[in-house]
Order: structure tokens, then sequence, then C-alpha cells
């Protein structure tokens, strides 16, 4: 990973041996990756002493991942959502800001012009495209990771105080790495690399115990969830004539079934199980604007749909974006005719996903 040197990791220990109260910081309505990486770096830095560090989420985190969170880290956690002052008040006295698992401050959403206005020095580790690295002081930018909990895995073997030994670790931080990289890989079932199966094998050796966290993230749902499942799958599913498989999950549904942020993870992956199936869409109404998550099979770009039509980006074969109501669709009742219109165009023009 060419952005992991001598040089790199020097100057990320320098800025953090510089500091005295860190804040991390990830992206609005944070999931496994986003969450998993921000404890991990936090539990890091207590190891180094920095016992006044915090994080701050826009959102919070989905109950699914409560697990991971002990008492320390519960009281150093800030959610914009629930109590905007303090929030922004800890990114206003803080001396050095880590931000993970997004690549530009809008993605943190109401936390983006206190973060864009501090002057304090900028961290970022980041695993996206196109990330805005004139905004950093230090930048840690690979897209060829599973995830931003692998990229900082990788960073944190190269440090001094760990020198390469997973068992080196803070217990809490390995847990919250290997969940963060479990969830973005779908549980190994997407975005893999050579460095993601190295990553999963040292954490195994150093005592991980991986059948606690797929406990945990997969058998710890509530029964509505279940039921929102068969009925998304069963009433709620349409497949086009070219391939795409689309689930548009409106507000009453979503309160129908109580349904909290988190309780929809891996929904849309479960379409690209049927064989004439190209990508999945699953579009999930929020207050001003549908949130929307692209899925697709090897030899199909989910980025570059995502970044054509739904204001957003991401990976190859998984990315997100979002609808604005009124700017982009009227209401989230047009949202299947938009998918319909939008990926007929995009399948049926010529060779769509070869383009530079």
């Amino acid at each position: 990973m060419e952005n992991i040197s001598p040089s790199s990791i020097n100057s990320l220990m320098n800025l953090i041996e510089g500091a005295s109260r860190p804040v991390i910081v990830t992206h609005m309505k944070p999931d496994g990756d986003a969450i998993g990486s921000s404890l991990a770096m936090y539990h890091f830095l207590r190891m180094s002493g920095k016992n006044d560090s915090c994080i701050v989420l826009n959102d919070r985190y989905p109950r699914y991942l409560e697990f991971l969170i002990d008492e320390e880290a519960r009281k150093a956690i800030r959610i914009h959502s629930e109590n905007a002052d303090e929030a922004i008040e800890a990114i206003r006295l803080s001396d050095l800001i880590i931000c993970l698992d997004f690549n530009a401050f809008h993605r943190t959403e109401n936390l983006c012009q206190a973060l864009a206005g501090s002057t304090v020095p900028k961290i970022l580790i980041d695993h996206h495209l196109n990330p805005d690295a004139e905004c950093f002081t230090l930048c840690f930018s690979e897209t060829e990771v599973s995830s931003a909990s692998e990229l900082l895995y990788h960073i944190l073997m190269a440090v001094p105080t760990i020198k390469g030994n997973a068992s080196d670790l803070p217990s809490e931080a390995a847990d919250a790495l290997m969940t963060g990289m479990t969830t973005d890989t779908n549980n190994f079932g997407n975005s893999v690399f050579p460095s993601t199966l190295k990553m999963a094998s040292e954490l195994l050796d150093a005592g991980i115990d991986r059948y606690r966290i797929l406990d945990y993230l997969y058998n710890h749902h509530s029964e509505n969830r279940l039921r929102l499942m068969g009925h998304m799958m069963k009433d709620l599913l349409t497949i086009t004539d070219d391939g795409v498989a689309y689930i548009v999950l409106d507000r009453n549904t979503q309160d129908t079934y109580g349904i909290e942020d988190g309780d929809t993870e891996g929904f849309v992956n479960m379409p690209l199980s049927i064989e004439d199936v190209r990508m999945s869409i699953l579009i999930k109404e929020d207050s001003d604007r549908l949130r929307v998550s692209v899925r697709s099979k090897r030899g199909t770009s989910a980025n570059r749909c995502a970044r054509m039509y739904f204001n957003g980006g991401g990976h190859e074969n998984a990315a997100g974006g979002r609808l604005r109501i009124p700017e982009d669709i009227a209401s989230v009742k047009e949202a299947g005719k938009y998918i319909e219109t939008h990926t007929h165009r995009y399948f049926n023009q010529d060779n769509p996903d070869n383009e530079e």
C-alpha cells in the first residue's frame, strides 16, 4: 500500500503525540465499517495515552453494533442528531481531527461546516474514490482495500508500538476492525483482496472470536426485521427486463415494521442471488431525500450507475447515493419509474461500463 510508508507513519504518530484532544469523525448514517474503524482508532488513541479522545457522529449508530461499544467508549461518543451543541463543541475544542470512511466533508452532513472551518491538523483514512486530499494535513487513501477498517488495520500494524503484531492491538480495537471489515465485504462476499484475507488471518491468529462477532451481526435482529424482509422480497421486489432488481421502501412501511437505521443492512445484496439479475437497487425514504444503495455483479459497474443517476458513487460493485425531493424526483411514488427509466438508459447505451 503506497500511502503507508515509514514517513507517513512517522507523520501520523507525530500528529497524534502532539494532540491532547483528538476527535474522530465518520460519515452520516454510520455503518459497520464507519463505527468499526472509529472505535478501533479510539481505542488505539486511548492506548497511546490520549484519554480525552472522543468520537463525533452525525447520527446514532445502528443497534446491531451495540456489542462493540463498552461503557468507556459510550461516554466518549457525541451524536449531533441528539445533542448538536455538544457535537459541534467537541470539534471546536479539538486539536486534531481524524476522519474515517469518507472522502469529503459533505459526507458528514451537519458536521461539515465545523470540520471545514477548523484550522487544526486533519488526517484522512479512507478507501473511496476521489478524496478531497487538499483538505487534509495527512491523507491515507487506498481504493484497493476492502474497507476503512482494513486500511486502518494495516496502518496500525506499521506503527512502532504495534510492530506488525496483531496481538498487541487493544482487544476492543481488534474486534472493531474485524467487524468493520466483515460488514463492508458482506462477510467476504465482495471487495475482498489478498490483504483482506491476510488481515483476517492475523486477527484470528491473535485470538479474535470471529464466531462471537458473526453471532452479534447476524443473529441478534428483531422479529420485525425478518418480517419486513419477507414483505420486501414477496411484495416490493421488481425485476426489469434489463436485469435490474429494485425495492422502494417508503417511510410508511418503515414505520409499520418499526425499522431503525441499520435494520435493512444487507437487504440490497439479496436479489443478486437471482441468476438473471445484474444490478440490485434499494431506495429508502428519509425525510427530504431518498437514500440509494446500488450493488452489482462482476462486469456491471454500480459505481458508474450511482454517479450518473443517483448523485453518488463508491466502489465498482457496491455504491450509494441519494435522490433529492423535489429537485431530482417529485416524491417516493416516482422512484420506481425513475429507476426503470434511468437503468434502461444505462444498460442500453454503447458499452456503458467501458468508459474511463
